[in-house]
C-alpha cells in the first residue's frame, strides 16, 4: 500500500533559451544554435541536473522573446527558464519577455569554447563566440529589471557548473510543487501556541498553497471505514519491513492496537489521495473518536513524500513536503522535528531532536523496530510507532515563521551524530545532532530570528538550494551556518527588517 508521492523529476522541463540578433546573418546563426544545442546536451549528460533541459529555437526579436516567454508561463510542466547570450543580444528586446515571465530565471554566462585558439583566432570567431560581451548587455537589464535570477559562471562541462545547476533546478521544482500544494489541517492549532499560527491567505499569495480545515471526524469516517483486507494487507508490509515488538503479532496481546495503527494510515491516505492532499496536520487535542495519536501512520506518510506538520504547524507542513521534492532521487529524507533537549557539557553540546512519535524513518538506513508504549498527553490508547535513529551526517534544520508583514525563513546548518548511548526508556524516533558553527552561537541566532520550535529535518539539501528557493518565492531567508557570529547575524537581522518591513 506504501506509494510515494515524490515523482522522479525528470518529466519537469527548464527551457533554454539563446540570445542572438539576425545582424549576423542565417550562417552564423546556425552556428549558434548548433553550439547552444551542445551546451544542452553536456548539461544532460552530467548526471548532475535531475530535470530536463530544453532546447528552444534561437531568439532575436522582441516579439520571439516575449512570446517563449508567455508560452512557459502557460506550461505546467515547465518550472524554469536558463538563458544564455551567445552572442550579443540587445537588452531592449528582453524588457518585455523578462517582464511577463513568472518561472524562475537563471542567466547561464558561459561559451561554447573552453580554451581560446590562441593561434588562429580572427574576428569571424570574436563575433561568434562573445557572450562575454552579450551577456554583460543581459545582466544589466535584469539587474535594472530587478528580475530576480541565479547566475551561475563557468563553462557547461564543469561539474562545479552542472551540479550548481541541478541545484537551482531543485529549488525550481519546490517552488512548483508550492504552487501546487493542498495542505488539509485536521482540527486547529494546538491551543495557546503562537509559533504555529499564520496568515493562511498570505501563504497562498506567496506560495500558491492552499491551506484549509476539515474536521477531525470526517479523517475519523475514513479510519473507521478501513477494510480487513487492507488493514492485513498493511500488517503484512509492517512484518516485512520492520522488527515488530513481539506483543502486537498476529495472534498476541496487542496485535489489535497494531491494526488499529494500520486502519489510521487506510483512512489517512485515502483521504488525502481522494483530495489530491499532499501535506497535512494533526493536533492531539483534537481527535474525535480516534483512539490512537496518530504515529505510524504519520511516520510512513512523510516518509512517502508528504507534508506533515504536528499540533496544527501547517508551515512545517509545507516545509517537510517541499524539502521531499527537492530531495527527488537522493539518499536521505525529509522529516519534523523538533529541539526537545541539551546535552550541555561544554565543548561536546549536542541535541535531542525527537516528537511524541512522529519523525520519518526517512532518515535512517537501519531498520526501524514497530513498537507500542504509553504517551502520556492526548488521552488516548497507547499509539504504535517506529524507533530509530537519524543516520550520522550533515543535515539543515528549516523552519517558517509569520513575521505579520512578512514570512521568514530560517536554515540552519547541523551534522548528525550517532546515539552516544542508548536510551530504553525514550521508545521515538530521534536525531542527535552537533550545531554548527557552535551550540551557543547558533541557538541564540534561532532565537533571535524567531524561528518555530517545530522544524523541517532534511538530509537531502544543500543550503544553496534554500537560498535559491526563497530568491524565487521573494522570502526572507536567514542562514546559520559555520560562517555565522551573533554579531553578522543580528546585523543581518536589522538589514532584512529594513528590506522587507
Amino acid at each position: 500500500m506504501s506509494r510515494s508521492i515524490v515523482e522522479d523529476l525528470q518529466p519537469l522541463e527548464i527551457w533554454f533559451l539563446t540570445g542572438s540578433q539576425t545582424l549576423y546573418g542565417d550562417e552564423v546563426l546556425a552556428q549558434v544554435a548548433a553550439q547552444s544545442q551542445d551546451v544542452v546536451g553536456l548539461l544532460q549528460a552530467s548526471g548532475d541536473v535531475p530535470c530536463t533541459i530544453v532546447w528552444k529555437p534561437v531568439v532575436t526579436s522582441r516579439d520571439s522573446i516575449h512570446r517563449t516567454m508567455l508560452d512557459a508561463n502557460a506550461r505546467p510542466e515547465v518550472i524554469g527558464v536558463i538563458t544564455w547570450m551567445h552572442t550579443f543580444s540587445p537588452a531592449k528586446m528582453w524588457i518585455a519577455g523578462l517582464t511577463a515571465l513568472t518561472k524562475p530565471l537563471l542567466h547561464l554566462h558561459t561559451q561554447a569554447n573552453v580554451e581560446l585558439p590562441w593561434s588562429t583566432i580572427d574576428f569571424d570567431f570574436m563575433n561568434l563566440n562573445q557572450a562575454a560581451h552579450g551577456d554583460r548587455e543581459f545582466g544589466y537589464i535584469e539587474t535594472r529589471l530587478a528580475v530576480p535570477r541565479a547566475t551561475v559562471v563557468g563553462h557547461a562541462s564543469d561539474h562545479a557548473v552542472t551540479e550548481r545547476i541541478g541545484d537551482w533546478c531543485r529549488a525550481a521544482a519546490g517552488r512548483a510543487a508550492a504552487r501546487d500544494m493542498k495542505v488539509a489541517r485536521f482540527g486547529d492549532n494546538m491551543r495557546y501556541v503562537a509559533v504555529t499560527e499564520g496568515d493562511k491567505t498570505e501563504a497562498e499569495a506567496v506560495f500558491g498553497t492552499q491551506v484549509n480545515t476539515w474536521g477531525v471526524m470526517d479523517l475519523a469516517e475514513c479510519v473507521h471505514a478501513a477494510s480487513d483486507g487492507e488493514v492485513d494487507g498493511l500488517v503484512d508490509e509492517y512484518l516485512d519491513l520492520y522488527d515488530v515488538a513481539q506483543e502486537l503479532l498476529p495472534g498476541r496481546e496487542r496485535h489489535d492496537a497494531l491494526r488499529y495503527g494500520a486502519a489510521i494510515e487506510v483512512g489517512l491516505r485515502h483521504f488525502l489521495e481522494d483530495g489530491g492532499f499532499t501535506a497535512f496536520t494533526t493536533t492531539f487535542e483534537d481527535l474525535g473518536t480516534l483512539r490512537q495519536l496518530p504515529g505510524l501512520a504519520v511516520q510512513r506518510l512523510m516518509a512517502d513524500g508528504y507534508g506533515f506538520g504536528a499540533e496544527g504547524d501547517w508551515k512545517i507542513a509545507i516545509l517537510v513536503r517541499l524539502a521531499a521534492v527537492m530531495g527527488a532521487g537522493r539518499p536521505g529524507g525529509a522529516s519534523l522535528m523538533e529541539d526537545y533537549t541539551y546535552h550541555m557539557v561544554p565543548g561536546n553540546e549536542l541535541t535531542l531532536g525527537a516528537h511524541m512519535l512522529e519523525v520519518s524513518p526517512s532518515l535512517t538506513t537501519t531498520r526501524p523496530s514497530l513498537e507500542i508504549h504509553p504517551l502520556g498527553i492526548g488521552g488516548r490508547d497507547d499509539p504504535v510507532r517506529l524507533v530509530f535513529t537519524a543516520d550520522p551526517g550533515p543535515a539543515l534544520l528549516l523552519a517558517l515563521s509569520d513575521m505579520r508583514d512578512r514570512f521568514r525563513l530560517v536554515a540552519a546548518e547541523v551534522e548528525n551524530v550517532p546515539l552516544p548511548e542508548p536510551m530504553p526508556r525514550l521508545p521515538v524516533g530521534h536525531a542527535v545532532w552537533r550545531s554548527i558553527p557552535d551550540f551557543r552561537t547558533a541557538a541564540a541566532a534561532w532565537l533571535a530570528a524567531g524561528a518555530s520550535h517545530h522544524s523541517a529535518m532534511t538530509t537531502q539539501l544543500s543550503t544553496r538550494i534554500i537560498r535559491d528557493l526563497a530568491r524565487m518565492t521573494g522570502v526572507e531567508l536567514l542562514v546559520i551556518d559555520a560562517g555565522t557570529s551573533l554579531e553578522s547575524f543580528e546585523r543581518d537581522l536589522r538589514l532584512n527588517g529594513a528590506t522587507f518591513g
